[in-house]
């Protein structure tokens, strides 16, 4: 019955932060679209054929989560270049690893994993196939 996966919701509390750490650090493009009942200005990050809207803590969007609250995310994204680069470009962001590289189990194969936190304290999981 499902597919694949279309868009999720971060809900963030601190927006300036989110959308420079998955813009700069993580190269996802924003996109600001007019969506919702009624039809509001909103913004997304934009990467391959997903995204990830963005709501900000105590300004959410009707229909959210029961319960929407920064940093209760675990997200793991495949990397359209190699872990090594990936490496490289959060050092050159400085952006601290908080584990890895280590190996893990994907959805479809075995995956080898950096692990980050974002300005929320989501964690986030970058990785290659392996």
């Amino acid at each position: 019955m499902i597919d694949h996966l279309d868009h999720l919701v971060l809900t963030t509390a601190r927006r300036e932060a989110c959308v420079d750490f998955y813009t700069r650090v993580l190269g996802m493009q924003l996109e600001s679209f007019v969506g919702g009942t009624p039809p509001v200005e909103r913004q997304a990050l934009k990467f391959g054929n997903q995204k990830i809207n963005l709501h900000v803590q105590g300004s959410e969007f009707e229909p959210k989560a029961h319960l929407p609250v920064p940093g209760a995310l675990d997200l793991c994204f495949i990397a359209s270049i190699p872990l090594a680069q990936v490496i490289e470009r959060l050092k050159a962001a400085n952006w601290p690893i908080v584990e890895g590289p280590v190996m893990r189990t994907g959805a479809t194969q075995k995956i080898r994993s950096v692990y980050v936190r974002d300005p929320d304290f989501n964690l986030i999981e970058i990785s290659e196939l392996a």
